[in-house]
């Protein structure tokens, strides 16, 4: 849970790997290198140090130039400390480090909300360059009234800009609340603040620094030798013990002996918070750490989960899903685990059930109708279906407890209608499904992604590709919920048939399925209201319980497909967050696209039942 490292630079000649062996010989697990002053390595330096860590399994963070700040108005100075903290980030990516710290700045006599929007220009500059490094931008929290970068800014600007990290330099908060962290209370209030401000996955492992510090009250003044202040690991340690926070503990200190005395004090404090097991049993099999471990008491021959806001019943917990031997368990537990960046792909969704009830390769069915039994606590939405000719209620799934209750149903997939509750008829982004049919390649796949692509670009629109799961991309195109399914539809079945005429060799728009062998079939009846298609995140059920991963265009010709599975995810998705979060942001029309590929027919809708 608790990962403890220092700051600061190898000594000058000592070969990178009697270093980090000394360190863990030492008892550090997580190293934080200190280009404080200047750029002491070069890419390639970076590069082979971060190799040799990656062998010895120990994280590396950098702190940036103390120089490179945001609050900078003058533009040739701000160009200066922007260009330094890209270039920390870009050495930082080199090494496979997953955060470089930087200090946000002073606040001189300027307004605070003049600074954030200047703060604001410098993340905007900063985001063509650094947003898809896979490195975040750790904010320290000030330790003075006098700088910027107090929770709540960061939290401001963390929930902007998605390569942005809160740091927590806890002698800094304890500083500038004028010794207020000397409890586990209170360190659990701040550590309740971030579970509340920011998405899971930007403070999971938190990164965090520690050092004694002498304050006044204006703040820290200066760095104490550890045990000469008032500020003690052994409190934080209980605190985030039971917050169930995994954290990255670096010190600070300006001496090798502080640095000892608190992490023999956190290892000390580890061992005595070390509770008996909690109640119940870990709903998965063990067989992959998940970051949410939910936990499952037995009760009346089935179990109830425990430590949730909302009650539920789970079954078969050990029952194997998947043939590679993952369980119900692990599916509930992924599912617990992705909520944080899966639930807002579903917010105001009615969801069709997939469910296959004894896993990925048993027979399966589709349910519209909420079977009845749901929780009393999950909303249904009822929507008239004229294909039925009745009102059906479909479930929705707005919160953790909702995904664990759909999985315990055996729904190995997440299938969302394409357009929301309040505008039923009005899709918030088009989809492009494609789909190789027998015979064709990945490679075949990628080229039509790519060329996709292109015709999006000339378009003027913007398209997020993520893998289906399977052997296919999906394209999602962003949409103002104003057009309704039948022009989405005609849009997206106009520009698949430009592009089968540009490349017949790959594309195919053709229904009857021997007739696309060796091409990829763009599948535009994905399209229509009541069709869905698998979200963003959703398990597939195929070995290895693969995982619908939105992807980066630079890396759609790189990747291999399979290799984003339940296991699999949880370092792409600590470093890259969302990268479907601008899907949710529609802010893209038609009508330029329409008069560029002269559409003036619409297709009829149709109510359907199909599902991909």
């Amino acid at each position: 849970m608790i990962t403890f490292g220092y700051s600061g630079l190898p000594p000058a000649g000592m070969p990178d790997g009697e270093f980090l062996d000394g360190l863990s010989e030492q008892g550090y697990q997580a190293f934080e290198l200190a280009f404080t002053k200047s750029f002491p390595w070069n890419e390639r330096r970076c590069r082979t140090f971060g190799e040799e860590a990656a062998e010895r399994g120990i994280p590396l963070s950098i702190h940036a130039p103390y120089f490179a700040v945001l609050t900078i108005t003058d533009e040739d100075r701000a160009r200066k400390c922007r260009g330094a903290i890209e270039h920390t980030m870009k050495l930082a990516a080199e090494m496979d480090a997953r955060v470089v710290v930087a200090h946000p700045g002073g606040r001189r006599r300027e307004e605070p909300g003049f600074l954030m929007d200047t703060i604001r220009r410098h993340l905007d500059h900063l985001a063509t360059k650094v947003s898809d490094l896979g490195v975040g931008l750790g904010l320290e929290t000030t330790g003075r009234a006098s700088q910027m970068g107090s929770l709540g800014d960061i939290a401001l600007l963390g929930a902007e800009y998605t390569f942005v990290r809160p740091v927590i330099d806890w002698a800094h908060v304890h500083a500038i609340s004028g010794g207020g962290l000397r409890s586990v209370e209170a360190f659990e209030a701040v550590l309740g603040f971030l579970r509340e401000n920011f998405a899971g996955w930007k403070i999971d492992p938190l990164h965090t620094q520690f050092s004694d510090v002498l304050y006044d009250q204006s703040g820290e003044i200066r760095h104490l030798p550890y045990g000469q202040g008032d500020l003690r690991a052994t409190p934080l340690i209980e605190a985030a013990h039971r917050a169930g926070f995994r954290m990255t503990v670096i010190s600070e200190s300006r001496d090798e002996p502080s640095h000892r005395r608190i992490g023999a004090e956190i290892a000390k404090a580890l061992m005595s918070v070390t509770n008996p097991e909690p109640p119940g049993r870990p709903a998965a099999s063990g067989a992959v750490a998940f970051p949410a471990a939910p936990r499952a008491v037995e009760a009346d021959g089935r179990h109830a989960l425990v430590g949730y806001d909302r009650p539920l019943r789970l079954s078969n917990l050990d029952k194997q899903f998947f043939p590679d031997g993952y369980t119900k368990g692990d599916l509930i537990s992924y599912y617990a685990s992705i909520a944080p960046l899966l639930l807002p792909h579903l917010e105001d969704r009615a969801i069709v059930m997939a469910r296959f009830p004894d896993g990925a390769e048993a027979d399966s069915f589709y349910e519209k109708q909420a079977p009845g039994h749901q929780p009393a606590w999950m909303p249904l939405v009822p929507i008239d279906s004229a294909h039925r000719g009745r009102v059906i209620d479909y479930v929705t799934a707005g919160r953790p407890e909702s995904l664990m209750w759909l999985a315990n149903m055996g729904c190995i997939e997440i299938h969302p209608w394409l357009s929301r509750v309040p505008s039923l008829h009005t899709p918030d982004f088009a989809v492009f499904d494609l789909d190789p049919a027998e015979g064709s390649s990945w490679d075949q796949v990628v080229a039509v992604a790519g060329l996709l692509r292109e015709a999006l670009d000339h378009l003027r629109l913007k398209g997020y590709p993520k893998t289906s799961g399977s052997r296919g991309i999906h394209v999602y195109v962003p949409l103002d919920p104003v057009a309704d399914y039948a022009r989405v539809r005609t849009f997206v079945q106009r520009l698949g048939q430009l592009l089968a005429i540009a490349n017949p060799d790959d594309v195919t728009m053709d229904r009857h399925i021997p007739n696309r062998a060796g091409k990829v079939y763009i599948d535009s009846g994905q399209n229509r209201a009541g069709a869905t298609i698998a979200a963003a995140y959703s398990v597939r059920p195929r070995p290895g319980a693969p995982v619908s991963t939105p992807l980066r265009w630079d890396e759609v010709d790189s990747i291999d497909p399979a290799s984003f599975t339940i296991a699999t995810i949880w370092n792409r998705t600590s470093r890259y967050g969302d990268l479907f979060a601008p899907v949710l942001l529609g802010g893209q029309r038609l009508d330029q696209a329409e008069e560029s590929l002269g559409i003036t027919d619409r297709i009829e809708d149709k109510d359907v039942s199909d599902h991909s």
